[in-house]
């Protein structure tokens, strides 16, 4: 990367360097000049313990996959995640209809209800990225003057969405408390996100969490007008 192209993990300074490469294969991590600590410490860190430092939503994790990598996996994970989510839309719809039969499988695969849930998950999605990020820029660039980089924003927003798959073993476990484990996940969803925001715009918790909520309203609103078109799933 060029010139000032990392970040700092500890204080958010600018870097153009993460380490320094010697003779014969020794490596130096850089000191930020700012904190007088690594830069990104994260460098010699195993990816599992990235991952869970990931999902305790620590900001230096966040800080180190989001400037320090080049990790463009966002639009795979989206729909890896939309997927799931319509699996679990589509399994409520038809609760007890399922079959144990493996047979089964290739059948439901081909049904088109399948497909409408994923339509609707993603009209709602778009309507929860839209929403935060035109509030974001209503606030920010609008009344602030700040400069904002959207496609980082949504960049951030996709990947901080991964905890959408854990909807998947909600499912197939089903237990009695389902509905409370789908809330938790909800809500895990919602703080990486309004973690993601803070870490892309150094911001205070105060307006990622507003933009968070801006964007779950206008979900719940497009979500609210699909219920009530006259047309449903089921007859098309």
């Amino acid at each position: 990367m060029g010139k000032d192209g990392f970040t700092c993990v500890e204080c958010n300074e600018k870097a153009t360097e993460l380490h320094r490469d010697y003779n014969n294969g020794i490596l130096k991590i850089t000191i930020c000049e700012s904190c007088q600590k690594p830069v990104d410490k994260y460098i010699e860190y195993d990816p599992v313990i990235i991952l869970i430092d990931a999902i305790l939503c620590k900001t230096q994790a966040f800080r180190h996959i989001l400037f320090n990598t080049s990790l463009n996996i966002h639009w795979k994970l989206c729909v890896f995640c939309l997927l799931c989510e319509a699996y679990l839309r589509w399994s409520l719809l038809h609760g007890s209809e399922q079959s144990s039969d493996p047979a089964d499988i290739i059948r439901y695969t081909k049904e088109w209800e399948f497909y409408g849930m994923f339509a609707l998950a993603t009209l709602e999605l778009s309507a929860y990225c839209g929403g935060v990020l035109c509030f974001l820029w209503l606030v920010l660039g609008r009344l602030q003057g700040a400069t904002i980089e959207l496609s980082l924003l949504l960049r951030a927003l996709l990947l901080s969405c991964y905890g959408k798959v854990l909807l998947i073993p909600a499912v197939i476990w089903e237990h009695d408390y389902s509905p409370l484990c789908l809330g938790l996940i909800k809500i895990f969803v919602l703080t990486s996100n309004s973690q993601a925001i803070r870490v892309i715009l150094n911001s205070s918790r105060r307006l990622s969490l507003l933009a968070v909520c801006f964007g779950v309203l206008a979900e719940t609103c497009v979500a609210q007008a699909c219920n009530k078109l006259p047309w449903s799933i089921q007859d098309i």
